[in-house]
């Protein structure tokens, strides 16, 4: 059945929004709105062009701290992959960064950058720049060791095996490793707006927050879900595209 994976998606959502109807009417509490109630919030908020000046602002630290994680994180990923020395050197600083508590680590960079653009992109940087590193790390130094004889065997440089062997090998790793990072940036781009300073999306979740406004809190939550995952669908469709000799489907295909 072709259709099918549309076809699962498209239940799992059903399942899931009826659910939380349900769950509004009964109701598990006055702070939870029905899914109808919030997307009629969400279609108030779209008609009066809230939502679009708030992802305006939303936008800028994900798009500039996901272009910076992408380019170092690759980068530092690729060097030390291939360095032994450099992993040592390196990798702990970058699992430490993904296991700390980045909400204990906000107070420290506004008292250093303020409450401006730079803290909110640091943020998305601490997120997404460890998941990046450490997926692009592994990657090439997974890289299969026959490969890496061959192009020797057949008098390719160390510069021929990088470019045209190591890297190509593991680019499909990569890049679900840019589409994990991306999804933690967007977690960090709403959490800086709502630790730093409200603005954009994280404005109307706190202020709708502030005067029991749950409809418009829960519809600005759910526009967030649904932009990262339609973010990250558009990814997948991307890495198919470019690795489609990589992809071999799933078992139960």
């Amino acid at each position: 059945m072709r259709n099918r994976p549309l076809f699962l998606k498209l239940l799992s959502a059903v399942i899931v929004f009826g659910a939380w109807e349900i769950a509004g009417r009964i109701p598990v509490s006055y702070a939870f709105p029905t899914f109808l109630e919030s997307m009629s919030a969400l279609a108030a908020l779209t008609l009066d062009g809230t939502i679009f000046t708030a992802y305006a602002e939303t936008l800028k630290p994900l798009v500039v701290g996901i272009i910076i994680s992408a380019v170092l994180g690759i980068g530092i990923g690729l060097w030390t992959g291939l360095s032994s020395k450099f992993d040592w050197l390196f990798s702990p600083i970058f699992v430490v960064m993904q296991a700390a508590p980045l909400a204990a680590l906000i107070p420290l960079l506004i008292m250093v950058y303020g409450i401006g653009l730079t803290s909110k992109v640091l943020v998305v940087c601490i997120m997404a720049l460890p998941v990046i590193v450490l997926n692009t790390s592994g990657a090439v130094r997974n890289t299969p060791y026959t490969l890496k004889e061959l192009g020797r065997a057949f008098l390719g440089t160390e510069r021929d095996i990088m470019l045209k062997i190591i890297i190509p090998a593991a680019s499909p790793i990569i890049f679900a490793g840019l589409r994990l990072g991306i999804s933690a940036g967007f977690i960090g781009a709403i959490l800086a707006e709502l630790k730093i300073t409200p603005t954009g999306v994280g404005d109307i979740i706190t202020y709708s927050r502030s005067i029991a406004d749950y409809p418009s809190m829960y519809a600005a939550i759910f526009s967030i879900i649904v932009l990262a995952v339609l973010f990250l669908n558009l990814l997948e469709k991307v890495e198919r595209l470019l690795f489609k000799g990589n992809y071999l489907g799933y078992v139960s295909d």
